[in-house]
């Protein structure tokens, strides 16, 4: 039941990623600073954890214009936290110009176990440097899972079809890995904040302990000028974890106006 309750949360921040290589961006970013967004997990008709993001201007400036400060907080809820207690807090530095990370820290408390992980980015280079030391990146875009999030909703859909792939290239756990995610479509979902036409994506899990042969993740992005996640669902081996947007304030466009990069 801990692995679940720890992959559960990490989906929360997983689900998030969108698509991305070495794509081109949209030129001005479609969050600012003073979003909030909020959701909550689900493991069935179960409250499992909450999680907030946030858009913040960074206090450090790095030696770049204009950098912006992301966080995102996760914790167990509801009947999962009396028995197992997650408080994750996960914080990106980034170039807003390319949305680029130039430092990532994360502070784990996951009952009496604790950790605390930075990493810095030198993308010419493309090289990562952690606690553990330094590592190599096939990509000069390198990010970690906050910076992946935030960049994901700033890439420029036009050209997708049905059945495109795409992979991202982020760090964690001491390790640089990848990310493959398909574009399925457009259609509309129901959500607490109405119904909203969304980008609908399929990042991919591995079978195993967690996930069965079949699972398939799928994730509901706003086609408007936001691009912000609503759902995200998943079939485990028994069950199913979904997530849900529950408010989102501080949004650079009205929720649901189309603009000029919708599909």
């Amino acid at each position: 039941m801990k692995k679940l309750i720890s992959v559960l949360v990490l989906l929360f921040v997983l689900s998030s990623m969108s698509i991305a290589q070495t794509l081109p961006y949209l030129s001005e970013p479609t969050f600012k600073a003073g979003e909030v967004l909020k959701y909550k997990l689900r493991y069935g008709i179960l409250s499992a954890a909450t999680g907030t993001l946030a858009v913040h201007e960074s206090k450090y400036d790095f030696g770049v214009k204009d950098a912006m400060h992301l966080s995102v907080f996760g914790q167990t809820s509801g009947a999962f936290s009396k028995f197992y207690t997650v408080k994750n807090q996960y914080d990106s530095y980034i170039d807003r110009r390319n949305f680029l990370p130039i430092l990532y820290t994360e502070n784990i408390r996951e009952n009496n176990y604790r950790r605390v992980e930075y990493a810095t980015f030198d993308h010419k280079s493309r090289k990562v440097n952690g606690k553990k030391g330094k590592f190599s990146s096939p990509t000069a875009q390198t990010f970690d899972l906050v910076s992946a999030y935030y960049f994901s909703r700033n890439l420029d859909f036009s050209t997708l079809k049905k059945g495109d792939k795409f992979k991202i290239t982020y760090f964690l756990n001491d390790e640089v890995a990848q990310l493959g995610v398909e574009y399925i479509g457009v259609e509309k979902v129901k959500s607490v904040l109405g119904t909203l036409e969304c980008i609908k994506l399929s990042p991919e899990i591995s079978p195993g302990r967690i996930f069965k042969k079949s699972s398939r993740l799928y994730l509901w992005v706003t086609n408007d000028g936001n691009r912000i996640p609503v759902k995200a669902q998943v079939d485990i081996l028994i069950g199913s974890v979904t997530m849900d947007l529950v408010s989102a304030d501080g949004l650079k466009f009205p929720l649901g106006e189309r603009v000029s990069y919708s599909k």
